[in-house]
């Protein structure tokens, strides 16, 4: 699974598509040793951390949460990316569900 629930949320994996045309989910990635990511295309070019805000942007909006309650964990500088989404809402794992849907 692209996600894991911890004791103050949600671990999430993202495999971050920078500079594309538009900035959607796209579904689920999974690498060579299987394991699996949320994909996740953003317009902005990976420099100065431009790529990650914008992801950050585009979750906190998607899942109807603040961008303060998401933090960047691993993978700053990579595609592959660890982020905590830190929340007691009940509804968020059925979120990330209905996100990778989305396509």
């Amino acid at each position: 699974m692209f996600f894991t629930k911890v004791q103050n949320g949600v671990l999430l994996y993202v495999r971050l598509i920078p500079n594309a045309s538009t900035a959607t989910v796209k579904g689920c990635y999974v690498d060579a040793n299987g394991n699996e990511y949320l994909k996740i295309s953003v317009v902005s070019i990976p420099e100065k951390g431009k790529a990650n805000k914008e992801l950050i942007s585009l979750l906190a909006k998607s899942l109807k949460i603040s961008k303060t309650n998401i933090s960047i964990l691993s993978g700053e500088t990579e595609r592959s990316k660890k982020l905590l989404i830190q929340t007691d809402d009940d509804t968020l794992i059925d979120k990330l569900i209905n996100l990778r849907g989305e396509k």
